[in-house]
């Protein structure tokens, strides 16, 4: 006689196949999303690390400018080079005090800055050099003040937030959809998993509050990112 064909397999399948190694739906679903959530994370991180180093780099440059100009008044007579000096511990304090405030709370600040800068090269270009080496120091010194004035805009420019504010919807609401896929479906409360679904949420916080105090180039509080020209100041504050 014919073998008695096989039964059918729970859940409709026909009889030859083997539903015991498909793997899980939802399983698959919460893999994707962290590896989707994962993939954003990292490039916020990215992204606001590379604007935070450009930023730097920036405050770096202007100070740097304003340095070169203070060592090569060497050649001009001591009266001169103390009022040029005073001139660029002026601008070096209102932007370490009011410019680094107005660029935390992300507002315009006002043209005393620029004046400021406009009076240091004032001085410098109506300064008629009296002999060779004064004239071999007036250009330079020119150009340094240019130099200044180009990267206290590029710092002007970078201030406030990097990350728009969809950017930051997207990632709030990924990591609450992550881990609450996680909670809901994939753990089954024992207290290892517990244990371990909570470190991962609590990496998951520590990574948006990284990209958070990352996001705004010049920092949200204090004047950390002012150190360069905080150099600068013949005087404390």
């Amino acid at each position: 006689m014919p073998d008695d064909p096989a039964p059918p397999r729970p859940g409709g399948g026909p009889p030859d196949e083997d539903t015991s190694e498909t793997p899980d739906v939802l399983e698959y679903m919460v893999m994707m999303v962290g590896v989707v959530y994962a993939i954003v994370l990292g490039l916020a991180i990215a992204g606001v690390w590379e604007a935070r180093g450009a930023a730097e780099d920036t405050v770096r440059r202007e100070a740097q400018a304003l340095y070169e100009i203070d060592q090569r008044l060497d050649v001009y007579p001591a009266e001169f080079r103390s009022q040029v000096r005073e001139r660029i511990d002026a601008y070096a304090r209102h932007a370490v005090t009011a410019e680094w405030a107005a660029m935390e709370r992300d507002e315009e600040p006002g043209p005393t800055g620029a004046e400021l800068l406009s009076r240091i090269r004032a001085d410098l270009a109506h300064r008629t050099p009296a002999d060779e080496l004064q004239a071999q120091a007036y250009q330079p010194l020119l150009d340094e003040v240019a130099a200044a004035d180009v990267a206290r805009h590029e710092r002007l420019d970078s201030a406030g937030t990097t990350l728009p504010g969809v950017v930051w919807f997207g990632l709030v609401a990924g990591g609450a959809v992550t881990l609450g896929l996680l909670f809901t479906l994939q753990i089954r409360r024992s207290t290892r998993e517990l244990i371990l679904a909570s470190a991962f949420s609590a990496l998951v916080v520590f990574l948006l509050f990284l990209v958070w105090s990352f996001d705004a180039p010049f920092g949200h509080t204090g004047t950390d990112s002012a150190q360069p020209l905080r150099e600068l100041l013949t005087t404390p504050f």
